[in-house]
């Protein structure tokens, strides 16, 4: 996969955490919490800065109650 495919699925992954936390009405420091990671790390990740490990998208699927493959789905 090259740098720029890799840069656009983490920024669609994103977008995809920050649509579900919005329609649930959670800020990103409400998510942090429930998904026991940092705010600022939630943050870059709704950036796509960050490329999250598979127990961290655990972790936010889970807070988010939804499924692994509901938060990936299209991407």
């Amino acid at each position: 996969m090259r740098v720029v495919e890799r840069q656009e699925a983490q920024r669609s992954l994103g977008d995809r955490v920050a649509q579900f936390r919005r329609q649930r009405g959670l800020s990103q420091e409400a998510l942090a919490e429930l998904a026991g990671l940092h705010r600022t790390y939630v943050g870059s990740v709704e950036r796509g800065e960050r490329n999250p490990s598979f127990l961290n998208l655990l972790r936010l699927s889970h807070a988010l109650d939804i499924s692994v493959s509901e938060l990936l789905g299209g991407l």
